[in-house]
């Protein structure tokens, strides 16, 4: 089914624009959960509260890419739910391994009060994002922002996991100089 007849079966508070998403994008989802929370349960339970979060935002919200709007509301309760349940003592993620990797480059998270620079600082790694190769950005966003594993990252783009790992290495080397120019302390 086509993203715009979904979208309108939630207009329509048709109970099948759920059964309708979970067929088209379950797997989507699940994946994305996956690599934030490294268990069964978490995720099936991220995936599940996606589709109620969706069936409350629409209406009025009419998203443009249905895909997009609904792994971004994974993603974002997928870590909702790994801060709450402390899954350090679980095990390591691809969310814990990945942000491993971004620590060198990437100021570290402070209270409410640090909001407004971290708004800033999201401005400026879109910038530097913006100006990457498409290649560079692509293995960067699927490493960092839907934590894949870098097998996973790599294959997507046809290069071995060894190059991708240099090519990350260095985007995280360029970022960290790009963010200390912009006067951000590292």
């Amino acid at each position: 089914m086509e993203d715009r007849a979904i979208v309108d079966l939630y207009w329509e508070r048709n109970e099948s624009a759920i059964q309708e998403t979970s067929e088209k994008y379950g797997r989507y989802l699940m994946k994305i959960a996956w690599n934030i929370l490294a268990d069964r349960e978490d995720s099936e339970e991220s995936v599940n509260d996606t589709y109620l979060h969706a069936w409350n935002a629409m209406p009025p919200h009419r998203p443009q890419v249905l895909s997009t709007f609904l792994g971004r509301i994974t993603r974002h309760l997928s870590i909702d739910i790994y801060r709450k349940r402390n899954s350090a003592k679980r095990g390591g993620s691809e969310y814990t391994l990945s942000l491993d990797e971004l620590s060198e480059c990437v100021p570290g998270d402070g209270g409410p009060e640090e909001a407004f620079e971290a708004k800033e600082l999201a401005g400026h790694i879109n910038a530097f994002l913006r100006d990457l190769a498409a290649e560079a950005r692509i293995l960067f966003i699927r490493r960092y922002y839907y934590f894949d594993p870098l097998a996973d990252a790599a294959a997507s783009l046809g290069m071995t996991e060894g190059k991708a790992k240099t090519l990350l290495f260095r985007t995280r080397k360029k970022l960290k100089e790009y963010l200390e120019k912009e006067g951000y302390i590292l």
